[in-house]
């Protein structure tokens, strides 16, 4: 099985890639800066490919996907891990600055992957697609605002996707294959994070390994299980 991971030069994206890899999938990752994608998918193991792709351009994403279906063939799986954080004092101070920034991360990526993947997952026999959102969506503050109305945005799209998959499947008369679920952490933590701050604990937060052992559970369990889901991942 073919699984695309965007966003996979952090720690996120090598973790969930390499958990999908060592768990027999096909993986392709994605960033926008060559040089960190190769070094993030040699971290995620020999065989991860990685390519260079603008999310936030259609025409790119367009042409990624058709670079896939010519290498690789269609994807069953994407797991979209590209986001950003911009916080501020209150309302007043969220800046336009912040909103065009969180809007690129968020939202405008998520609807192009979504868009020019939406085919491949459809079809295939256990299509997955997952977006990381947070908790802080539950409880929104004036000081998040600008952050959680994107990651609001990019939840409301997901679960969009889900209602599509469900009726697509209805209107064939076959039972569900494919499943948009949203994951959502209070926030994401690594090994390289604790080491670089031995006198924190992070309450509440999410390792990464954990965040890739979910992802790969996403391929075993029955779609009418996921679809349209938020699945909480916080400890």
């Amino acid at each position: 099985m073919n699984v695309l991971v965007t966003g996979g030069s952090g720690p996120s994206g090598i973790a969930v890639a390499r958990a999908l890899h060592q768990a027999g999938f096909r993986v392709f990752t994605v960033g926008s800066d060559s040089t960190r994608i190769d070094a993030a998918a040699r971290q995620a193991g020999d065989g991860v490919t990685s390519l260079v792709c603008d999310l936030a351009d259609p025409a790119d994403v367009q042409a990624l996907r058709k670079t896939l279906a010519g290498t690789a063939g269609a994807m069953d799986g994407v797991i979209h891990l590209v986001g950003g954080w911009r916080g501020a004092a209150g309302i007043t101070d969220q800046s336009d600055a912040d909103w065009d920034f969180l809007e690129r991360g968020a939202i405008t990526t998520l609807r192009n992957v979504s868009r020019a993947f939406y085919a491949d997952l459809a079809a295939a026999g256990a299509g997955r697609f997952a977006m990381v959102s947070s908790t802080a969506v539950d409880k929104p503050t004036a000081a998040t605002a600008s952050y959680v109305a994107a990651k609001a945005a990019a939840e409301t799209w997901t679960l969009a996707m889900a209602e599509g998959l469900a009726r697509e499947a209805a209107n064939e008369g076959t039972a569900l294959r494919g499943a948009a679920v949203v994951l959502v952490v209070k926030a994401l933590v690594d090994a390289e994070l604790r080491k670089a701050h031995p006198e924190r604990t992070f309450p509440g937060a999410t390792d990464v390994e954990d965040l890739a052992a979910a992802v790969v559970g996403l391929f075993s369990r029955p779609a009418a299980e996921l679809n349209g889901r938020r699945l909480l991942l916080t400890p």
